[in-house]
């Protein structure tokens, strides 16, 4: 039952790039000064906010590998297969080519960052400060419904991907 559960959160843990939304999370009051943003903070933070958007898209397209030599290497996803692949003589490396499935999960985790990021309060502050007074009813409800959806969207289009820091089976 333990392992069940453990592998379960494993797998949790894949699908978002916590690393991502973590170095969010930490530079995020110091790029909009704590949600009192002049024009020089609007900048900064709309460019964290693009590069971790960047970053949750691209590690679902990052997978890893154990090669020939037994050590573990990443690469990534193309239309034929894993790129580099240094070390791939007894590896197909064409098995892990782009699929359907990294597009919605791209999509979905780009969409729950987005959630996530967009409705912090520092960034809510910064960005649109009379929305925070009016609609804190969105802001309660929007998460848990965006989570429940991505949710059952990775729940209907399993990972397959390893990704970078993850463990290669």
């Amino acid at each position: 039952m333990a392992d069940k559960a453990l592998k379960g959160m494993s797998n949790l843990l894949r699908l978002l790039p916590t690393g991502t939304v973590f170095m969010f999370q930490v530079l995020n009051p110091l790029f909009t000064s704590n949600g009192h943003c002049h024009t020089v903070n609007k900048v900064f933070t709309g460019l964290l906010l693009v590069f971790c958007a960047f970053s949750c898209c691209f590690s679902c397209f990052t997978d890893s590998y154990v090669g020939s030599d037994g050590v573990v290497h990443y690469g990534i996803a193309t239309l034929t297969g894993l790129w580099p692949s240094p070390a791939s003589d007894s590896v197909n490396l064409s098995s892990y080519k782009i699929r359907f499935g990294d597009f919605v999960h791209a999509f979905w985790t780009l969409i729950v960052f987005a959630v996530v990021s967009l409705l912090d309060p520092n960034t809510m502050n910064c960005y649109y400060p009379s929305f925070v007074i009016g609609e804190k009813v969105l802001v309660m409800i929007l998460p848990p419904v965006v989570g429940f959806l991505a949710s059952l969207v990775f729940f209907c289009f399993p990972r397959k991907r390893h990704g970078i820091g993850n463990p290669a089976t």
